[in-house]
């Protein structure tokens, strides 16, 4: 599946519901669905800083394409990392790197955060966006 169709499943799957406290349970129970990130990965290296809470994004090259892990010591934000990873893991850094990442604002994701957790959220897909940049120049001297 492409970036855009993994988007327009998740603003699918948000659009079931009204409420928003509906939506918060959605983002509690796709973060408490992920694997938990292995202790060997939660270092200072791989926290993400701009974050409130406690966030680990681990980034692998496999075959060509990036497959991310993480977990969060906050059930919202252990959300909302599942959902960028649901959307952006297992693609190229290409890929990564040329998204628009819609799907935030259609589910209507950023103006129900908390300021901080709206930058948390900026940082997250900084992070992303950088490891994407990081396996594209990696990839770039290998040929």
């Amino acid at each position: 599946m492409s970036i855009n169709e993994l988007q327009d499943e998740v603003i699918a799957e948000f659009s079931d519901f009204d409420d928003w406290m509906d939506r918060y349970q959605l983002l509690i129970d796709l973060g408490n669905e992920q694997e938990p990130l292995e202790e060997k990965y939660k270092t200072e290296q791989n926290l993400i800083e701009g974050c409130q809470s406690r966030v680990w994004l681990q980034a692998d090259d496999v075959d060509g394409t990036i497959v991310f892990k993480a977990e969060s010591d906050a059930l919202i934000v252990k959300g909302i990392i599942a959902l960028l990873i649901k959307v952006l893991s297992g693609h190229t850094p290409d890929d990564i790197l040329n998204t628009e990442l819609y799907f935030i604002d259609r589910i209507g994701l950023k103006e129900h955060l908390s300021p901080t957790r709206s930058n948390g959220l900026l940082s997250m897909v900084k992070q992303i966006r950088m490891y994407a940049l990081a396996f594209k120049a990696k990839e770039g001297k290998a040929k």
